[in-house]
């Protein structure tokens, strides 16, 4: 795959603005590892945003033999659209918050505090799940590679980027099979590089319009994921 770049944003100009590119995240993850493997090269972790960064990150990982780790952070969710967000809350209940959104909403702070509220619980609760309730390590002076399944109004990754400098990330890249133009120019302003293989713009952006095969994934599947690559990697390591 061809990779071009125009300031912080390297993309494929074979699959810019065209939908349903990826057969599904595995394949979308394996595309986006050979191409950070290409333009990152070495990096000290690779953090997914589960549940769909998953997959994702997992194949990354793979390509750039870096260590690999969940970053749980959510969504705010407007109290009568929980398809949308108006922000987002980072592992240690900091948060990042749309305010010229929020203003046009009408949202009253208390209803602001109770979403959070309501996103840390699930935080503590996916925590629980995905990384048996361990906390996050220092990453001073670490090269992260943040990953997610793509970018849409990009709440969640600004979140995820504000913790991993929170905790002392020495350069942050963000690296993703689809992500929306505009969202993607703001974060830009926030991180070193972004990876983004399907760039589209337009009134109206879909992650999901970037795969063949779409799906909600569950605890179940996500955990057997990572226990799958745990083997692999002691596999690896026994045989060297």
């Amino acid at each position: 795959m061809k990779l071009s770049q125009k300031g912080k944003l390297v993309y494929s100009e074979e699959i810019l603005g065209r939908f349903y590119v990826f057969k599904d995240r595995l394949q979308a993850g394996a595309l986006l590892g050979e191409a950070c493997r290409q333009i990152v090269k070495e990096v000290d972790y690779v953090l997914a945003v589960p549940m769909g960064g998953v997959p994702v990150g997992l194949m990354v990982s793979k390509f750039l033999k870096a260590k690999f780790d969940i970053i749980i952070c959510r969504k705010l969710l407007i109290p009568w659209n929980r398809e949308a967000g108006f922000g987002a809350v980072s592992p240690d209940g900091s948060y990042f918050i749309d305010q010229a959104f929020v203003k046009s909403l009408g949202l009253s702070e208390y209803e602001i505090m109770e979403t959070i509220k309501e996103q840390m619980e699930e935080i503590r609760k996916r925590n629980e799940m995905l990384r048996q309730g361990r906390d996050y390590p220092s990453f001073n002076n670490l090269k992260i590679v943040l990953i997610d399944d793509g970018v849409a109004a990009g709440y969640t990754m600004k979140a995820a980027v504000d913790f991993v400098k929170s905790r002392g990330a020495k350069e942050t890249i963000i690296a993703v099979p689809t992500g929306c133009l505009e969202s993607l120019l703001k974060l830009s302003d926030h991180v070193d590089l972004i990876v983004c293989l399907n760039i589209r713009s337009g009134p109206w952006f879909a992650v999901a319009d970037a795969y063949q095969e779409w799906k909600d994934l569950d605890y179940e599947y996500v955990v057997k994921l990572m226990k799958e690559y745990e083997r692999e990697c002691s596999l690896n390591v026994k045989n060297l």
